[in-house]
C-alpha cells in the first residue's frame, strides 16, 4: 500500500464519502494530504487514517476521541496507542451493551403491545 496514491475524487469514491465530509475531516485536522495547487493527494498513511475515522465511527467513537487516539499515535507510539485503544474499546462496548439491552427491552414490549392488540381483535 506504500506505493498507494489516491487523488481527492478517488478518496471519496474509495471510502464512499461526499467531498463535503473528505474537506471537513481536513479541516479539523483528521487527514492531513499532500497539496500540489488546488489538488491533493493521499497517501498510505492517509488512507489508513481514514479507514480508523471511518472504523471509529461506525463504533460510535466522536470525532474528537478518534483525533485524539490519532495523535497519541504521533506522540507515544503504536505501543500506547493500542493502551488508549483498549480502554477506549473497553468504555464504548458498555455503552453499546447497555443499548442493545434498552433496544431488546422495547422490541420485547413493543411485541407484548402487539399482540394484546391483535388478540383483542380476534
Amino acid at each position: 500500500m506504500s506505493d498507494t496514491t489516491l487523488n481527492f475524487k478517488e478518496m471519496c469514491d474509495r471510502f464512499e464519502v461526499t467531498p463535503r465530509t473528505l474537506r471537513y475531516y481536513e479541516y479539523i485536522e483528521l487527514l492531513s494530504p499532500r497539496k500540489e495547487g488546488r489538488s491533493r493527494f493521499y497517501g498510505a498513511r492517509e488512507i489508513a487514517r481514514m479507514t480508523l475515522i471511518l472504523r471509529g465511527r461506525r463504533f460510535g467513537f466522536s470525532l474528537e476521541e478518534i483525533r485524539q487516539f490519532l495523535m497519541i499515535y504521533e506522540v507515544e507510539g503504536t505501543r500506547g496507542q493500542m493502551e488508549v485503544w483498549i480502554g477506549m474499546a473497553n468504555r464504548q462496548l458498555e455503552v453499546l451493551e447497555k443499548q442493545r439491552d434498552e433496544l431488546e427491552d422495547t422490541i420485547q414490549e413493543l411485541r407484548k403491545l402487539r399482540d394484546e392488540s391483535a388478540a383483542s381483535l380476534g
